[in-house]
């Protein structure tokens, strides 16, 4: 996959930027390999958990500059490029694993919006993040740009638009932007440790839950059939049936649920 490596190791999928001269900035080679990336994660039943990373000791300076002159040389081109960013960030967010960015070093611009279409952002105390592209003339595209909204809020997100300035992660973390500040040091284990432990759980139970959220937040009504549905299967599957087992008996639930799940719509 070019400058992404995909690597599956038993129920984690790592999805690894690799152009560490380059800080990771991302091309377009690097967007498509994105979405095929999450393809390939979705059609693989073992993985349960997936965690983005970059090599090198920085997450993604975001897309590539140097190819800017290309893929924004006209109005089809433009398109295609931008279709692409759009793509994958979305193909990212419609995972039913659970997502962990682990960010170091510089997350900007793109990197920044890879970061937010995960369902959960690890930093590591000496990163830092930022959305700049009032610095080059460009506007944040409507997926990372409505992610942003719905972890900030709308005035902290104008805040970080209009500006571009860097946020370091004390801050990220105050607003909402991170879920977690670890020292550097610790950010690997600590994101690993995080996803070994997702793995005995039900994945039916974590699954719908992120279906569930995902959902509401998007502005499902609460009575909507869909989300009666995700609860009473749950209920009436498998993982409850050996949940309540493994209860009775004082012995570890050994979960089998790993069906794909769809959006609710």
């Amino acid at each position: 996959m070019g400058d992404l490596e995909l690597i599956f190791d038993g129920a984690l999928a790592r999805i690894r930027f690799n152009a560490p001269a380059r800080r990771n900035a991302l091309n377009r080679a690097s967007w498509r390999a994105l979405s095929e990336a999450c393809a390939a994660i979705a059609a693989r039943a073992e993985a349960l958990t997936v965690v983005v990373e970059g090599a090198g000791g920085h997450f993604s300076a975001g897309a590539d500059i140097a190819e800017f002159e290309t893929v924004y040389r006209d109005a089809a081109a433009t398109r295609d490029y931008v279709d692409a960013m759009q793509a994958a960030f979305g193909a990212l967010a419609a995972l039913d694993r659970p997502t962990i960015a682990a960010i170091e070093g510089s997350a900007i611009g793109g990197g920044l919006a890879v970061a937010l279409s995960c369902d959960l952002r690890f930093a590591a105390d000496d990163s830092h993040l930022a959305a700049p592209p009032a610095k080059l003339g460009l506007v944040y595209g409507p997926i990372e740009t409505s992610r942003l909204v719905a972890l900030i809020g709308p005035a902290r997100a104008k805040d970080l638009l209009f500006s571009g300035r860097r946020v370091a992660p004390a801050e990220a973390l105050a607003i909402g932007l991170v879920d977690r500040v670890v020292p550097a040091a610790a950010l690997k284990a600590s994101v690993e440790d995080y996803a070994a432990a997702l793995v005995g759980l039900s994945q039916r139970s974590i699954r719908g839950a992120k279906r569930i959220v995902d959902a509401l937040a998007a502005g499902l009504a609460l009575d909507s059939a869909a989300l009666r549905a995700a609860v009473e299967d749950a209920a009436l599957g498998e993982d409850f049936r050996e949940g309540r087992a493994a209860f009775v008996a004082k012995r570890p639930p050994r979960f089998a649920f790993r069906g794909a799940t769809k959006p609710l719509a």
